[in-house]
């Protein structure tokens, strides 16, 4: 068997690590990546590997970063294949037709604004050719055994979000763990990642690596950014991921407001793909922590703006008032037409609730920028910025710790880091390689791995 790490390298993005047996080739993971501008130029660049010999593409969850590039896959040709969870492929249904949809809106933006250095940009692919892809994929349970060629395969639960999976594939005579993104044992929304079995080799996720989380209680920081936003007079600015941390913090905010902690304000979901996904998440109830009650409770208290008109007519609303929009990375969205409007502001606040990738708006913004670029546009930054770093829906460094432990591994199991920035990478190689017993290494892109 062969493994070649084609993504989520030495970086947080484009997770994909192409699988090979003498008669199949599989890909685990299809991610788009994110950030620099170099990585990114990588989406438009060929795969290592025919097209049309590639059998099947299984994927751990729907976050763009690993499932992002299928359309790309389907636009080349491609029509294997994609095995996944059933949350997984719904929430796919959503996300893939707005990646699809933003490309082309941003496409447009820069040709009628004269932005680009090309006199037609065009996207990576369209909302139509995103929504063609989904006819590929195929879901199966946690658990549940699969095949592709010689290739057997079964996910379980990793937490994350919803349908996030780790992937257990057995294949000459070996057996191999791809973690996907491991969630945490005390999440506010999601259930622990369930530990994992005997493994020939495990590659695992360092997004935190070098990090632990803040142990503070996230609703009394939640509360304390809200009621200095409510003093102010001014107004809480929220790029969230539409997947997981928008229905985390209507959670909170509904949680807070209904034990009288903050002020009833008004509070905007102002993003048409995590309301859809704050639906799918009420459908699988089995995954989540939250009741029936608490589900409804966390729709009702914001209001929901579908259309851009409505978007936009929240310039209107008197202040204070908290406005949830995407991306989580400010890297596109709707979050970008309120930074534009309201980051010269003393009195916004801006509020990060997860991992903000190197190069992006939202890591820029946390190193103290005095500007940031959007749509071509310098836009000074006068607003507070903050985070809350303990509604991450990733494992830190400790939590992945006790998840090894916790599992089946022999003491010293093989691990290949991959999933993290360099420091991350680094800071956890050296965390197991003095606290365990395990053989840790760092994958590097391109690299290859015979077992």
């Amino acid at each position: 068997m062969r493994i070649t790490f084609i993504g989520g390298t030495e970086t947080v993005t484009g997770s994909k690590f192409l699988v090979e047996t003498e008669t199949t080739k599989v890909l685990v993971d299809c991610g788009l990546f994110q950030g620099y501008k170099w990585l990114r130029e990588r989406n438009w660049q060929p795969l290592p590997v025919d097209i049309e010999n590639l059998d099947a593409v299984i994927l751990t969850h729907a976050h763009l970063d690993h499932s992002g590039y299928i359309p790309v896959l389907y636009k080349r040709g491609f029509r294997g294949p994609v095995f996944t969870h059933h949350a997984t492929k719904a929430l796919c249904q959503i996300l893939l037709a707005d990646s699809g949809h933003i490309q082309e809106e941003d496409a447009k933006y820069y040709s009628k604004h004269n932005l680009s250095k090309h006199a037609h940009p065009e996207p990576l692919y369209d909302r139509k050719t995103a929504e063609a892809s989904m006819a590929l994929f195929q879901s199966v349970d946690f658990d549940e055994q699969g095949e592709v060629g010689d290739i057997r395969f079964h996910l379980q639960p990793a937490g994350h979000i919803l349908g996030a999976a780790s992937i257990i594939l057995e294949a000459d005579s070996k057996r191999i763990g791809f973690s996907g993104d491991v969630g945490r044992f005390d999440d506010v929304l999601m259930k622990p990642p369930r530990p994992l079995p005997k493994l020939d080799l495990l590659l695992m996720e360092s997004t935190y690596g070098n990090r632990q989380h803040d142990t503070q209680d996230s609703f009394q920081q939640l509360a304390a950014v809200v009621n200095r936003v409510a003093k102010s007079g001014g107004v809480l600015l929220v790029p969230a991921f539409a997947v997981g941390r928008a229905q985390a913090l209507q959670h909170l905010l509904a949680t807070l407001m209904d034990k009288g902690d903050i002020p009833k304000m008004p509070i905007y979901l102002d993003s048409p793909m995590a309301i859809k996904v704050s639906d799918v998440f009420c459908q699988y109830s089995d995954q989540h922590r939250l009741t029936h009650e608490q589900c409804h409770r966390m729709c009702d208290v914001v209001t929901y703006t579908r259309t851009v008109d409505e978007s936009k007519a929240i310039a209107g609303q008197a202040f204070p008032h908290i406005i949830i929009a995407g991306s989580g990375m400010a890297t596109g969205g709707r979050i970008l037409h309120h930074f534009k409007r309201l980051l010269d502001n003393s009195k916004t606040t801006v509020l990060f609730t997860g991992y903000q990738a190197g190069g992006t708006r939202g890591a820029k913004m946390l190193e103290g920028v005095d500007a940031v670029k959007i749509h071509g546009a310098w836009i000074p930054l006068r607003a507070t910025v903050e985070v809350i770093s303990g509604l991450s829906g990733h494992a830190d460094y400790l939590e992945l710790t006790q998840w090894l432990t916790q599992s089946e591994l022999a003491d010293t199991t093989p691990i290949q880091l991959i999933h993290g920035d360099p420091e991350a990478l680094e800071g956890l190689r050296v965390h197991l390689q003095e606290n365990t017993k395990y053989k840790v290494a760092v994958a590097g892109y391109r690299d290859i791995l015979r077992l």
